[in-house]
C-alpha cells in the first residue's frame, strides 16, 4: 500500500467529480439509447469506501436506469438453490445498470474466512465463477470488477470514526469487526480470488483507496474510459404555457385538507432571533470597542497634555537660568572696566 500519496484537494476533488459525474448522466444516456447492460461489482474490505464511491457514481443517475444491489444473507430457500441463481435475477435488462454493492464474491471472502460455507462449495465456486462471467460478457453484458485497498492503519481509523458519529454507527457491526482479528486470513483469501477469477474477459481492477476523494476520481473516470460509449444527441423538452383556464374550477377550501406542521417555521423564526441576537452583541461589541478607542485617545491626550506641560515648565527654567546667566556675566563685565 502506497501511503506515500498526498490527499487530494477538496476544491480540485469537487471540480473534478462534477465534471465526471456530468460524463455519467451522458453515458447513462447512452446506455439508455442503446440498450447497453452494465454490472458493476464492488468489492474491497469493510470501511474500505465501496459505498462512498457508489453514492458518487449514482448522485445525478435516474433510479429507473441505473440501481444497486446489496444483498442481505441468503435465505433459507435461496440456500438450497444453485449460489449464482438470485445474482442472476438481479442481472440489468436492456437500457440498465447495475452496481453490486458486494456481490457473488461473498463467497471467497467472508463466506470462505468465517466458514459459512464449505471447501468444496467454496474450490466449487472458484471453479465456477470465471465460467458464469464469461457468460455474462459473450451475451454483451459490460462487466466492470473493481477491489478497493486499503491499509489495516486506515480500516482501524475508519472504524473508530464511525464508532464516534451517531450518524454511521449503523455501518459497524461485529461482523466488520473481526475483520481487524482476521486481517492476514482476509488478505489470503483476496489473493487466491484474485488467482481464479482474474480473467482476460473479466478482468479485477484495484482500486487504491487510502484517500476516498482520490478512489472516488479514479474508479469513475477508469468506468467512463473503459465502457465504450458515445455521445448521443438529446433535445431537451420545452415547457409549455399555461393555457388560461376556461372552466369555473375553485379550489376546496385549505381547512379540507391536513397539512403536516410548519416546523419550519419555527426554524425560520429561530434563525431571526439569532441573527438579531447576533446583530445586537455586535453593536454592543462595536460600542464597547468605540468607548474603549475614546478611553484609550483620552489617555494619551492627557499624557500628550502632561509631557507638553513639563517640557514647558522644564523650557521656563532654562530660559530663566541663562537670563541669570546673562545678568551676572553683563554685571561682571561692567566690575571689570571700573577696575581698569
Amino acid at each position: 500500500m502506497n501511503n506515500a500519496l498526498p490527499k487530494l484537494d477538496k476544491k480540485a476533488y469537487e471540480k473534478e467529480l462534477k465534471r465526471l459525474q456530468a460524463e455519467l448522466v451522458e453515458m447513462q444516456q447512452w446506455v439508455v439509447e442503446t440498450g447497453a447492460r452494465i454490472v458493476i461489482v464492488m468489492e474491497g474490505r469493510d470501511a474500505a469506501g465501496k459505498g462512498s464511491a457508489i453514492k458518487r457514481i449514482t448522485q445525478y443517475l435516474s433510479p429507473r436506469v441505473c440501481r444497486i444491489e446489496a444483498l442481505p444473507a441468503p435465505s433459507s430457500r435461496e440456500q438450497g438453490q444453485w449460489y449464482f441463481q438470485r445474482y442472476i435475477e438481479k442481472l440489468p435488462t436492456a437500457g440498465e445498470i447495475v452496481i453490486f454493492d458486494r456481490s457473488w464474491y461473498n463467497r471467497a471472502g467472508v463466506e470462505r474466512v468465517m466458514g459459512f460455507c464449505t471447501t468444496q462449495e467454496y474450490r466449487r465456486f472458484l471453479h465456477q465463477a470465471p465460467i458464469f462471467e464469461r457468460l455474462l460478457v459473450e451475451d454483451g453484458i459490460i462487466l466492470r470488477k473493481y477491489w478497493f485497498s486499503v491499509s489495516d492503519e486506515e480500516q482501524i481509523r475508519r472504524f473508530q470514526s464511525r464508532q464516534s458519529d451517531p450518524l454511521r454507527q449503523w455501518k459497524l457491526s461485529p461482523m466488520d469487526l473481526q475483520s481487524i482479528t482476521r486481517w492476514e486470513d482476509y488478505s489470503r483469501a483476496k489473493d487466491e480470488m484474485f488467482v481464479h477469477t482474474d480473467i482476460p474477459s473479466a478482468p479485477w481492477y484495484t482500486v487504491e483507496s487510502e484517500d476516498k476523494k482520490r478512489s472516488r476520481i479514479n474508479v469513475i473516470n477508469h468506468l467512463l474510459n473503459t465502457i465504450p460509449w458515445e455521445y448521443v444527441e438529446k433535445s431537451v423538452p420545452k415547457i409549455p404555457e399555461r393555457p388560461e383556464s376556461e372552466s369555473t374550477y375553485e379550489r376546496p377550501p385549505r381547512t379540507q385538507f391536513r397539512y403536516v406542521p410548519d416546523v419550519a417555521k419555527a426554524l425560520e423564526k429561530a434563525a431571526v432571533k439569532q441573527a438579531e441576537d447576533s446583530g445586537s452583541q455586535k453593536a454592543e461589541k462595536a460600542e464597547k470597542s468605540d468607548k474603549a478607542d475614546k478611553a484609550e485617545k483620552s489617555e494619551k491626550d492627557k499624557k500628550s497634555g502632561n509631557k507638553k506641560a513639563g517640557d514647558k515648565k522644564a523650557g521656563d527654567k532654562k530660559s530663566a537660568k541663562d537670563k541669570s546667566k546673562k545678568k551676572k556675566d553683563k554685571k561682571a563685565k561692567k566690575s571689570s572696566k571700573k577696575s581698569k
